[in-house]
């Protein structure tokens, strides 16, 4: 998977995204705000689903005003997100606070299905209610955790503690995270005259 990536890092799309001035911090800066856009309505709605705040909005008042803004902020953020990683895959294949990111990301999209598909059911029953189903209520603590781990993670991504060149090459994380074997990570790193012993 490694070559893959590697590949793709050096198609002219790849290099041109990453190595411009404008399009590169366009791209990321959309990516954050349409995340906070996502996850904020994301974290209204589960509040409300643990009654820990908008009590006296009924539930399928809120999700039917906030969920277009959601899918919205999902969208972009996805689009978003795939076109950094494309710039940067070999960046974000070999860090492990990417990965951790995208563990959680699956995690919370199948709790989301989850709730849909399974719990969600007639939701203004739940307006009639005086309390919102236990199933719910798990649901929303599930989302709740898995979307604050996820900001987390995303922001650890631009940290270089765990970076390939500071790791020992047999240690467990190096292994975890696909590092290239010493000699290879100094091919990567150095500039070819001085593999070749040509420098002056």
């Amino acid at each position: 998977m490694r070559d893959f990536f590697a590949w793709m890092n050096e198609t002219p799309w790849s290099i041109a995204l990453r190595e411009s001035f404008v399009v590169w911090p366009v791209l990321e800066a959309t990516h954050v705000l349409t995340i906070m856009l996502f996850v904020g309505t994301i974290i209204m709605v589960d509040l409300r689903l643990l009654g820990l705040a908008f009590r006296q909005v009924p539930v399928s008042e809120m999700t039917a005003r906030i969920l277009p803004w959601t899918i919205g902020g999902f969208v972009i953020m996805m689009v978003t997100g795939l076109l950094l990683f494309y710039a940067k895959p070999l960046v974000y294949y070999h860090n492990i606070f990417f990965r951790v990111k995208i563990i959680v990301l699956l995690l919370a999209m199948a709790n989301i299905l989850y709730f849909h598909k399974r719990v969600q059911g007639n939701l203004a029953a739940w307006d009639l209610s005086q309390s919102i189903p236990r199933n719910a209520r798990i649901a929303a603590a599930v989302s709740l955790s898995a979307w604050i781990a996820i900001v987390i993670s995303g922001r650890m991504i631009a940290y270089d503690w765990y970076n390939c060149e500071k790791l020992e090459p047999e240690s467990a994380l190096s292994w975890m995270i696909d590092c290239p074997q010493r000699d290879n990570l100094l091919a990567v790193q150095m500039p070819a005259p001085l593999l070749a012993g040509e420098a002056d």
